[in-house]
């Protein structure tokens, strides 16, 4: 990697400046700028250490899965022509009326970009609910572009999200190389691992929500949650 300019350096070659602003808040934008640009080099630097990974385990089981229409599906299916597919797991099991109103916050998010997305690899969203529910859930929300599908018998559930099938989110990565599928990436920050004052969450930031809310003088709060 190419020796990087000190963020400071950089920071200092800023000439925005905003009508009334005080010498101290300039002074403090400022050092805001270099951390903010260390934060922005440390993303790069995981993600790059990310996509170094080695080879995953390879998928023991080509997992079924119904579709919106009906039919059974294999996880194989779910790459269409892609060599990448990234699966999130919501928390819609069967024993709930809705599904979690914090996923689907991360879903809306994500609902206008599926088109986006798909032009670089596959993408699909399982639930344990039956796929009818599934279905009406995702009718309500508008999201015309997002493929859900059933896990009905749970086997891809216990196997890459919870192991006595809990009704827990997840995302996983798989990769498929010559025919071979198998499990490339996924989040592994448990909410066990949260810093002290913090709302656990995940390395990678999936809802934009939080991400706006970051940049506002409330933040994201304390207490308060995204409702259905």
């Amino acid at each position: 990697m190419d020796q990087l300019t000190p963020a400071g350096e950089l920071a200092a070659t800023n000439g925005i400046r905003h009508p009334g602003e005080s010498e101290e808040y300039r002074r403090a934008r400022q050092a805001l700028l270099v951390e903010e640009i260390e934060v922005r080099r440390q993303a790069e630097r995981v993600a790059e250490l990310r996509r170094a990974l080695p080879p995953g385990g390879e998928v023991p089981a080509d997992y079924r899965f119904v579709a919106e229409d009906g039919r059974e599906v294999a996880l194989s299916d779910l790459f269409g022509d892609h060599d990448t597919l990234v699966v999130y797991s919501y928390m819609f099991g069967p024993e709930r009326e809705a599904p979690c109103p914090m996923c689907t916050s991360m879903m809306g998010g994500i609902a206008g970009k599926v088109a986006d997305i798909g032009q670089r690899v596959a993408i699909a969203f399982t639930a344990r609910a039956p796929i009818e529910r599934l279905t009406a859930a995702k009718a309500a929300r508008g999201w015309t572009d997002m493929p859900v599908y059933s896990d009905t018998t749970g086997e891809y559930t216990r196997a890459y999200v919870s192991a006595d099938d809990g009704d827990i989110p997840a995302l996983n990565v798989f990769s498929r190389r010559e025919g071979v599928v198998r499990h490339f990436w996924s989040e592994e920050i448990g909410f066990d691992m949260a810093d002290p004052g913090q709302d656990p969450r995940s390395a990678v930031e999936l809802d934009p929500l939080w991400l706006v809310l970051d940049t506002t003088p409330g933040g994201r709060g304390t207490d308060w949650r995204p409702g259905l």
